[in-house]
């Protein structure tokens, strides 16, 4: 009987999905589709802890500069070791990537991915009322939109995926931009270049010759509505931000301005900040110690009561 290419890749692919991690003995959900958008398909990657898990599930932005780029599952699930091996659940999840959607759009699409997770919990072995949210830089900033502006949903919405909460219960965010009016086009060129080699401008400095980011260029009121800074309210969940004093690319007064905005609520807050640590903690030691702060923060607040 002659087997065609598509059914010997299909067997395969099913093969993969019913089988734990070769590497790790986690099991791993790769590309599941949360939803679609200009005919393309919206998919995060889950990942299931090889010990016992422990009902909490955090929400990894995938997204540097609004780009939300696939990687490797072996290189993607390397950075989650700490959290694996604590029994949390990972989702990364990828958003509709600039430049071809901006930071808006991506905002509704992982407002999306936290309501999707929340409607299939019971599937993923996760607890509804403990997901957690990080990412860093755009990641980070998409994680405190979810944590600080977020809603319970539209229960008249068609879309049974749109009737839920996207809220969540705990937040990391990595060196993240807050205030994101100064970029929009009401501002037109950025501020004058100073002896350095970045503009600063409210918590977000740009390099020289990046006239601006893609993804920002919205109109200011459209910019207003998914900056943080001005979503802090007292009901927001506990909220980590992790930043290094020698970040040239987001500089550490972000998290300063937001650190002291959350506190002015009385919301619970910490800020770390990493001594020499450059954005993205390119030094393994200064990336260690911001996930071990991570951990340490999921662990404290996600916890099972």
């Amino acid at each position: 009987m002659r087997v065609s290419f598509w059914t010997v890749t299909a067997a395969l692919t099913l093969l993969c999905l019913a089988t734990p991690y070769a590497q790790t003995n986690d099991s791993v959900s790769p590309d599941v589709v949360y939803g679609h958008k200009d005919g393309m398909a919206l998919t995060f990657d889950v990942f299931k802890p090889a010990s016992t898990a422990n009902g909490a599930g955090m929400l990894y932005i995938e997204s540097g500069g609004w780009r939300s780029r696939w990687r490797p599952l072996e290189q993607s699930r390397s950075r989650f070791d700490k959290l694996l091996s604590k029994g949390f659940t990972v989702f990364v999840v990828r958003h509709g990537s600039a430049p071809r959607f901006n930071a808006y759009e991506a905002y509704g699409d992982v407002q999306r991915a936290v309501r999707f997770v929340r409607l299939h919990a019971q599937t993923y072995g996760v607890d509804p009322d403990r997901l957690g949210v990080h990412g860093g830089s755009a990641g980070g900033h998409l994680s405190l939109m979810l944590g600080l502006a977020s809603d319970t949903g539209d229960p008249s919405a068609e879309d049974e995926v749109l009737r839920g909460s996207s809220r969540v219960a705990a937040v990391v965010a990595y060196y993240p931009p807050v205030d994101l009016r100064p970029q929009s086009q009401s501002h037109g060129e950025f501020p004058p270049a100073t002896t350095e080699s970045f503009f600063y401008s409210n918590g977000l400095a740009v390099p020289r010759a990046v006239e601006r980011w893609s993804a920002l260029d919205l109109e200011e009121t459209v910019a207003a509505s998914i900056s943080p800074i001005l979503h802090v309210s007292s009901d927001d969940p506990p909220t980590m931000l992790v930043h290094g004093d020698a970040d040239t690319i987001v500089d550490l007064n972000a998290s300063q301005m937001m650190h002291s905005a959350l506190m002015k609520s009385h919301v619970e807050t910490e800020l770390v900040v990493i001594e020499g640590g450059a954005h993205v903690f390119p030094d393994a030691e200064n990336k260690a110690r911001a996930m071990d702060s991570l951990v340490g923060w999921f662990e404290k607040h996600l916890a099972a009561h």
